[in-house]
C-alpha cells in the first residue's frame, strides 16, 4: 500500500473545501501538519445531527440527577443506574493495585528514596518503577517522549504481544497513543483522501468509526452482522457489500473488525478470523482490528485470538497483509479510561507509508506518559513468583468473574421479557437485546418525531432511572430495534436494574399493546 496524491490548494478562497492534504516530504516531521479544510455545513453538521439523540439523553440524565439532589423523593426512583457507557471505574470498579503503585512511584520518584517505601509498596512495584524510570529521559514523566512512545516501554509491549501470540513483535511497529481512539483517527487520516474512499464497517458498530470516516470525508461501506447466528461475521456479506461499493465507484481501502464486539458482545471463532484474513489478502484491503476487549471473554468455548496471530499462523507475513491492531488500557479488567493509554501495532506497510504514519503521530508530539506506562504494565503484568502476583491475580479474576456473572444475569432477564431476544454476551462489556415494539408504540414514537428505540429508552429512563443507549446510535438492520446495555454497574446494583426494567417493560407493553 502506498500513498497517492499531492499538495492541493486548501486556501478558503480556492473553494476546495473538502480537500485533505498529506505531508510534503521535504518538511521536517515536527513542522509537518495535515491540512483539513472542510465545509461545516456539508460535513460536520451531519455528525452533530447524528449525535443529537445521545446529547438530548445526556441532558435528560443531568436534569434528573439535579432533581434527585434538589428534591429527594420527587421521582419514582432514588438513584440513576448507568448502563450506557463503558467507563468501569466511574461505576465503582477499583483499579489494579500493582498498576497504581508503579504509576505513583514513577510520578513521584522521590518516594523511592524514602525508607518507608519498602513498607508501603510491594518489592516488584518498586523494581518495576526503577526499570521504567531508567527508560525515561531525565526520569521525568512530565516530559515529552519520542512520538511513537518511549522506546523501553515499546520493547516491553512488544515482548507482551510476542508472549500472547507466539510470533515475533517489533517495537518499531508500535505507536503509543492516548487510548485507541486517536490511533483510529490516525489511520482514517492516512486511508481517506476523498468521498470515493471507503471502509467496510460492521453494523451494529461503535460510532467512533462512522464518525471518524465522516469527519475525514470518506464513505462508510456497511456490512451487517448476522444476529440470528450470534452476531456472526459472514464473508459472503463482506463480498456482497464490497462488490456493491465498487460498482458505485468507491475505492474500498480497509475492513474494520471489532473483536470482541461492541455493541454486540460476540467473540469471533478462529476459523472465522482465518476466512476474514484470507478475504483481506485476496482483495488487497487493510485489516483494522479493534481488539480493545481482548481480556473480556466470558464463555469457556471461546478464546481471544489476535488477527496478527491468526495471519502469522496462516503463513502470512508483512508482504502479504497490511494489518493494524488497536489496544487500550480503558477496557479489559483494568478499566483505566481516564488515564488515556493505548497503542496500535502497524504491520505490512511500506517504509514510505510508515513515514507518513510517523508524521501523523508527531503532530501531537507524543501521547501522555502515564498512559504509556499503563500500556506497558497491561502487556507485562506481575508473573508467578513476583510479590504482587497473587493479589494481582485475585483482583483480575475477581473483576472478570463478576463481569461474567453480571452478563449472564442481565442476559437471562432480557430473555424473560415479552418481545425481547438477546444473544449471549460472549465478551466485551455489553448486551445488545432486540426489542419487538408494538405498532402502537412505533406510531407514538413517530408522532414524537423520535426513533422507536430511542422512544423506549427515554421512557425507561424517566420511569426507572436506568440509562441504556438506543440501537439506532450503532446502526441496525432496517425495521429492527435494539438497545445497548453495559454489564458494568457493580454486582449489588444488578438486581435493582433487573427489577426496574422488568416492571417498566411489562407496563410499557401493556400500555401500547395492539
Amino acid at each position: 500500500m502506498r500513498i497517492r496524491g499531492s499538495w492541493r490548494d486548501c486556501h478558503p478562497r480556492s473553494g476546495n473545501t473538502k480537500s485533505i492534504v498529506l505531508f510534503d516530504p521535504a518538511v521536517p516531521p515536527r513542522l509537518s501538519f495535515l491540512v483539513f479544510s472542510y465545509s461545516l455545513t456539508s460535513l460536520l453538521l451531519p455528525l452533530f445531527v447524528n449525535c443529537l439523540p445521545s446529547r438530548v439523553q445526556r441532558f435528560i440524565v443531568q436534569r434528573l440527577q439535579e432533581e434527585l439532589k434538589a428534591k429527594p423523593g420527587s421521582l419514582p426512583f432514588d438513584e440513576i443506574l448507568y448502563c450506557n457507557i463503558g467507563n468501569p471505574q466511574s461505576l465503582g470498579q477499583l483499579p489494579i493495585t500493582f498498576f497504581r503503585e508503579v504509576l505513583a512511584l514513577c510520578d513521584h520518584p522521590a518516594i523511592l528514596d524514602k525508607a518507608e517505601a519498602q513498607g508501603l509498596f510491594s518489592a516488584d512495584s518498586i523494581k518495576r518503577a526503577w526499570q521504567i524510570l531508567d527508560q525515561i529521559p531525565g526520569r521525568a514523566t512530565g516530559a515529552y517522549s519520542h512520538s511513537q512512545g518511549i522506546k523501553g516501554l515499546r520493547d516491553t509491549i512488544a515482548a507482551g504481544i510476542e508472549a500472547r501470540d507466539g510470533f515475533p513483535a517489533n517495537p518499531n511497529d508500535l505507536f503509543l497513543t492516548d487510548g485507541a481512539s486517536p490511533a483510529v483517527h490516525m489511520m482514517m487520516q492516512l486511508l481517506i483522501g476523498s468521498e470515493k474512499d471507503g471502509l467496510l464497517c460492521p453494523i451494529p458498530q461503535y460510532p467512533l468509526y462512522s464518525a471518524s470516516i465522516a469527519l475525514h470525508g470518506g464513505s462508510l461501506v456497511p456490512y451487517y452482522l448476522d444476529e440470528e447466528t450470534g452476531w456472526g461475521l459472514e464473508v459472503s456479506e463482506l463480498k456482497k457489500q464490497l462488490k456493491e461499493a465498487r460498482s458505485k465507484g468507491i475505492t474500498v481501502k480497509a475492513l474494520v473488525v471489532i473483536n470482541p464486539g461492541n455493541p454486540t458482545g460476540q467473540v469471533l471463532a478462529e476459523e472465522n478470523q482465518r476466512a476474514i484474513v484470507e478475504f483481506c489478502k485476496q482483495e488487497g484491503l487493510v485489516l483494522l482490528a479493534d481488539e480493545v476487549y481482548q481480556e473480556n471473554v466470558y464463555v469457556p468455548e471461546k478464546k481471544f485470538h489476535s488477527f496478527k496471530k491468526v495471519a502469522r499462523s496462516m503463513g502470512y507475513g508483512d508482504n502479504d497483509l497490511c494489518l493494524v491492531s488497536f489496544q487500550s488500557v480503558s477496557k479489559g479488567y483494568h478499566g483505566e479510561c481516564g488515564k488515556r493509554g493505548g497503542y496500535m501495532e502497524v504491520t505490512g506497510f511500506s517504509p514510505e507509508v510508515r513515514e507518513q504514519i510517523y508524521k501523523l503521530a508527531s503532530v501531537n508530539l507524543c501521547s501522555n506518559i502515564s498512559g504509556q506506562i499503563l500500556a506497558s504494565l497491561v502487556m507485562s503484568p506481575p508473573k508467578v513468583g513476583d510479590e504482587s502476583y497473587e493479589s494481582y491475580s485475585a483482583e483480575k479474576d475477581g473483576i472478570l468473574k463478576s463481569l461474567a456473572r453480571r452478563a449472564k444475569t442481565l442476559e437471562d432477564a432480557f430473555k424473560s421479557l415479552e418481545g425481547i431476544t438477546c444473544n449471549k454476551a460472549e465478551g466485551a462489556m455489553y448486551l445488545f437485546p432486540r426489542i419487538k415494539l408494538p405498532e402502537k408504540a412505533i406510531k407514538a414514537a413517530e408522532a414524537a418525531k423520535t426513533a422507536p428505540d430511542l422512544f423506549y429508552c427515554r421512557r425507561l429512563l424517566n420511569a426507572t432511572g436506568v440509562v441504556v443507549v438506543p440501537g439506532s446510535g450503532f446502526g441496525q438492520v432496517p425495521g429492527t430495534w435494539h438497545f445497548r446495555c453495559t454489564i458494568l454497574p457493580q454486582e449489588d446494583k444488578i438486581p435493582a436494574i433487573v427489577s426496574r426494567l422488568t416492571a417498566f417493560h411489562k407496563s410499557f407493553m401493556d400500555e401500547y399493546r395492539n
